[in-house]
């Protein structure tokens, strides 16, 4: 059980100004007491904060976590905003006191906080949290003070949690210290912080607030499609780290839920704990009950029966993004971005996912990039859809099947390639031969070598190109020897 206890003497407090009302208005706080950190615990600290402030904090946007040395600081503290010419401290891990308005040109550079300056950044006022005697403690939720900084021989921990939303603030709050209370003397024990509110009423957190559900036991046996005994739909529960026994009728399941668990918000989420305790792969398989007859999708039961016979042909296969950067469809190929035909993404969170993907070649070149260790040769494939603009359709592009076959040795084989083609057209039936066959025809193409390449042509039409690939191709894509690759259209097959 997490408790939370009072302290013995006067408890920490927190006032918060009405000035956060229009930036970050809310705020939560608690003390982790005696507690006894190592190295591989620090960092784990830091790790969660950092991991929580990916996910359920939004990058910052919605809570930040601050923690903070007790014993270098001393209570009540404030929690504000102020103008950013006003707020001078000691940032983290530096030697020198700077402005709010100086730290966010030196953090637009830097590779770790340049992603959260924009949440405060044109607001006439920063929030900031100041102890009584005006130390900083830190200007959410960017940084944190570099006086009140925790280190592994800390004992006594400040964590504050300020934010937009409360609720998030809370939960938080609880993640932290139930996981790190088990590291203090009293073990399972939160020291209480009061926290009092621009309207003057105070409040006392963590909540750490236990609650107690009743789900009936066949309505957990019809969701999950299983017939289990109440008896035993509550072990599996209390195994999900959800106490549950048997009451009532006999058919009645009390389940108790910890702070632990603000995922659990409705029955179905603690129907869907007892199907994963159960395990997903133990529900008995059972027909549905609606008279339709499946049929596999022509294309992919084409694609299925090449994968097969491409892992025959000793090519292993790779699944790649579907975005990529623009130099990879373009510049590392020697192409022109405006002649890739590419669908650009309007907001891309990273230089990585500009574009999608026009040919599969970069995705098996950057796999082979990333596997220069494994012994050669390497002999890749990928069968996937590739995304080309379309204005005739009513989403402006259209996706095209491809078959991408490299070959990656101290030579280039080419002919093994080429042999590969040879299999792939005899699997889909199509005979060598310009009258209804495929032909190989000399071509040029700025990603391969000169007078290495050729286009495929079967039934008439261009289904794509072979050769050996253009050093300069191969030295973009920092790989240091030869290669050959195959890229064709399987659609014209179906």
């Amino acid at each position: 059980m997490y408790k939370r206890v009072m302290p013995n003497g006067e408890i920490q407090k927190l006032i918060i100004t009405e000035e956060t009302a229009k930036i970050r208005p809310y705020a939560v706080a608690a003390v982790l007491r005696n507690i006894k950190f190592t190295k591989d615990r620090y960092d784990s600290f830091i790790e969660l904060q950092e991991k929580l402030h990916q996910n359920i904090c939004r990058k910052r946007a919605l809570v930040a976590i601050g923690t903070h040395d007790l014993d270098t600081l001393s209570g009540p503290f404030t929690y504000t905003a102020k103008r950013p010419s006003d707020i001078k401290f000691k940032p983290l891990n530096k030697t020198k006191e700077y402005t709010a308005c100086e730290l966010m040109n030196i953090y637009k550079t830097d590779n770790h906080l340049k992603h959260y300056l924009h949440i405060i950044e044109n607001k006439p006022l920063y929030p900031v949290i100041y102890d009584s005697n005006g130390v900083i403690l830190s200007m959410p939720p960017i940084v944190n003070g570099n006086h009140s900084k925790i280190t592994v021989n800390t004992k006594n921990v400040f964590i504050e949690c300020t934010g937009t939303d409360f609720t998030k603030a809370k939960i938080v709050l609880d993640v932290i210290v139930t996981m790190f209370s088990e590291y203090c003397e009293n073990q399972f024990m939160v020291e209480a912080a009061e926290v009092v509110f621009p309207n003057g009423k105070s409040y006392t957190f963590p909540e750490l607030a236990y609650r107690k559900e009743i789900v009936r036991a066949d309505l957990i046996n019809k969701k999950v499609g299983i017939r289990e005994t109440p008896e035993n739909i509550a072990k599996l529960l209390t195994r999900m780290c959800l106490k549950s026994e048997v009451i009532g009728d006999g058919n009645q399941i009390e389940i108790e839920i910890p702070p632990t668990r603000a995922d659990i918000i409705h029955a179905c989420d603690i129907v869907e704990d007892a199907a994963i305790a159960y395990g997903y792969n133990n529900i008995q398989m059972t027909l549905p009950k609606t008279y339709t007859i499946a049929n596999q999708f022509p294309l992919n039961k084409l694609t299925e029966l090449l994968r097969h016979d491409m892992a025959a042909a000793g090519f292993t296969e790779v699944l790649t993004f579907v975005l990529c950067s623009q130099e990879d469809i373009a510049d590392k190929l020697g192409l022109d971005i405006s002649a890739t035909e590419a669908v650009h993404i309007s907001n891309p969170k990273t230089a990585e996912f500009q574009v999608a993907r026009t040919t599969l070649l970069p995705g098996l070149l950057k796999t082979i990039a990333a596997n220069r260790k494994m012994p050669l040769p390497l002999k890749l494939f990928e069968i996937s859809d590739i995304v080309v603009k379309d204005s005739s359709r009513d989403v402006g592009a259209r996706n095209y099947r491809h078959l991408c076959a490299v070959y990656y040795n101290k030579n280039p084989g080419f002919e093994i390639i080429h042999g590969l083609l040879d299999r792939i057209m005899q699997l889909l039936n199509v005979p060598p031969g310009e009258k209804g066959g495929y032909v190989i025809k000399a071509s040029e193409g700025p990603a391969f070598f000169p007078g290495r390449c050729a286009e495929i042509f079967a039934r008439g039409q261009s289904i794509g190109k072979l050769g050996v690939l253009h050093p300069d191709v191969i030295t973009k894509f920092e790989l240091t020897m030869p290669c050959s690759s195959l890229e064709i259209n399987i659609e014209p097959f179906l």
